[in-house]
């Protein structure tokens, strides 16, 4: 049986890696108690001053002045969920603080032979794979993968993501 780290365990993960920080991010949508009045107000046209996510921003703008990588490759259906046109305006918050967020069309990863976790790959060395509840999309848990084999092969799998996504203002750019 697996035991699954908690959101607070992996956010001591997040905090402790020295150079580089990967997330694959392959859902349609991501349902959290955070996340969810701003996704409202977004879907109303209300306006967010984004506070919610201020501190995130915070944290990579300090991690990259520090000389640490923050990347991330989302891996979407075109045309895209709602959901993902919203991450897309959050994002950009992301971007502007140092994060390297890439798009990459769920066909075009299908035919470079992607199939990664939703999962973070710290310093190219640990793989935490993340779990979400198919019903609700929630967070269940992250789950500290040792085998070499499945991490190295996302090692691979990272770099062909990154040669082959777009940045988020290119993609963003061209969606119907």
């Amino acid at each position: 049986m697996t035991v699954l780290l908690s959101e607070a365990e992996l956010g001591n993960l997040l905090a402790a890696f020295t150079t580089s920080a990967f997330r694959f991010e392959l859902r349609e949508r991501y349902n959290s108690t955070v996340g969810a009045e701003p996704f409202r107000k977004w879907q109303a046209g209300e306006p967010d001053d984004y506070g919610w996510h201020r501190s995130w921003m915070e944290k990579i703008s300090r991690d990259v002045t520090s000389g640490k990588t923050w990347q991330r490759v989302r891996i979407v259906s075109v045309p895209p969920s709602d959901y993902t046109r919203y991450g897309i305006e959050v994002a950009r918050l992301s971007v502007q603080a140092g994060e390297d967020i890439r798009y990459l069309r769920r066909d075009a990863a299908e035919q470079l032979g992607l199939d990664p976790y939703d999962a973070w790959l710290l310093d190219g060395s640990r793989l935490i794979w993340l779990h979400f509840d198919d019903a609700d999309d929630t967070f269940a848990g992250a789950e500290l993968v040792t085998d070499q084999e499945t991490i190295a092969r996302h090692r691979a799998w990272r770099d062909l993501a990154l040669k082959h996504a777009q940045p988020l203002d290119e993609f963003a750019a061209r969606l119907p």
